[in-house]
């Protein structure tokens, strides 16, 4: 919002610092809270907080008001004449609701207007982030899942729990996400143009890089850390999709919001990217898989010969994941993006070695990179081409890795554009 509308109440003027109205509702994680509302103001936002009565019972209203360096609003009753209640979601660019309880997201599902928290809740028209945390019981419960499905698809972002400890001695989904992981979420919805065009479809992303073993404590691998993946991730969430994210040994923290299912090798990246990319839109193999393992692992540590001695490693090749999962796809869904990080000399070889390997794996959309030089792996930019199989030719210039992510996204909502429908 622009300092220039000279509004008086509702959310303060802030000069071009983003407006976020963090909502708490009343659960245990409300604690979880307050490190939000601290990444937040942290990181150049301002932010309002909205307690539920029941929020103020867990964590009271100086602590919100100390690290805001604002009132609380927590009541439609109070500055009445102000219209706060309109006017909070009017004026936010955010709304973010950490944690959303089951009673939260039931509310907000069936525009109940019942505390000041769900009347901002139904007056935005900005982005809203809601980060479940709730025992797995009532996650689970069909009608929660219905409830979640339901804003999901007018384009609210719900957040995945994540799994983990829970009160008392339970274990299990429904653990409030990472406090940095959701400020992260919040940043890279205001970062962008509001866009929701991932609404409702299901994408499974690979990240990460395999490892082979060859005895009980070594491995054959890469150094990979994953960024790139997380960051396709993360964006995806952010643009409204239900992501899965198969993860091999990330350096990075995974997002908020998404399925994970860690592995390790490539044959056991290849049985879940099968298993999750059953009825899914989009797959993006970004993972780093090791082209070769060993013929034969050792059952118990292989010791070192002697100092005049050698020692030979006999390698096979390893699953061609990519390959796999164009061969057993059924029909134009779901899009397969794959990944090629290649060495050459300049850029009209790096785009032909593309186009051999998107003709000789099959995929949809091909992100080709060059690597080498401690130039891509781990590094948080990147530049790359996207190549298409009818051959569609996407040059994007060095930027950050979550704006290549947006990128490649852009370039998969325009192949479902021309995909067919299936039979």
């Amino acid at each position: 919002m622009s300092p220039s509308n000279g509004v008086q109440a509702g959310l303060p003027q802030v000069g071009d610092r983003p407006r976020v109205v963090l909502g708490v509702a009343g659960g245990i994680a409300a604690y979880k809270g307050v490190e939000v509302l601290r990444g937040l103001t942290e990181s150049g936002h301002d932010v309002t907080v909205v307690p539920t009565a029941a929020a103020l019972n867990f964590v009271g209203e100086p602590t919100w008001a100390a690290l805001s360096a604002h009132p609380v609003a927590s009541s439609v009753w109070e500055n009445s004449h102000e219209v706060s209640h309109v006017k909070l979601g009017q004026q936010a660019d955010c709304v973010v609701v950490a944690p959303a309880t089951a009673d939260l997201l039931a509310r907000a599902t069936h525009g109940i207007g019942n505390d000041l928290l769900t009347n901002v809740l139904l007056t935005a028209r900005c982005p809203v982030v809601l980060a479940p945390a709730m025992h797995t019981e009532m996650w689970q419960h069909p009608a929660t899942q219905h409830n979640v499905s339901t804003l999901r698809a007018r384009g609210i972002i719900v957040l995945e729990p994540a799994s983990g400890r829970l009160t008392g001695p339970d274990v299990g989904a429904g653990r409030l996400p990472d406090p940095a992981a959701i400020v992260a979420a919040v940043q890279d919805v205001l970062r962008r143009t509001p866009t929701s065009d991932l609404v409702g479809r299901r994408v499974v992303i690979s990240a990460g890089g395999t490892r082979e073993s060859w005895d009980p404590v070594r491995f054959i691998g890469n150094i990979s850390s994953g960024r790139q993946g997380v960051e396709l991730a993360r964006t995806a969430v952010s643009r409204g999709a239900l992501v899965t994210l198969v993860a091999a040994h990330l350096s990075v923290p995974a997002p908020a919001g998404v399925t994970l299912r860690p592995v390790s090798s490539a044959a056991e990246l290849l049985q879940e990217m099968l298993a999750a990319a059953s009825g899914a839109d989009a797959v993006v193999m970004a993972a780093a898989v090791a082209d070769f393992r060993p013929e034969v692992v050792a059952t118990s540590k292989i010791k070192k010969p002697d100092e005049s001695s050698d020692m030979s490693l006999r390698l096979t090749q390893t699953v061609d994941v990519l390959a796999e999962l164009v061969r057993r796809r059924d029909g134009v869904l779901p899009v397969i993006v794959g990944f090629a990080a290649e060495t050459a000399v300049d850029g009209d070889e790096l785009a032909e070695l593309g186009r051999r390997k998107l003709a000789r794996k099959g995929c949809d959309l091909l992100v080709v990179n060059e690597v080498g030089r401690q130039v891509v792996f781990g590094a948080e930019e990147n530049e790359v081409t996207i190549l298409g199989h009818e051959g569609t030719h996407v040059q994007v210039a060095r930027a950050s890795k979550a704006a290549i992510s947006d990128a490649v996204w852009d370039a998969v909502v325009q192949e479902w554009k021309h995909a067919l429908p299936l039979d």
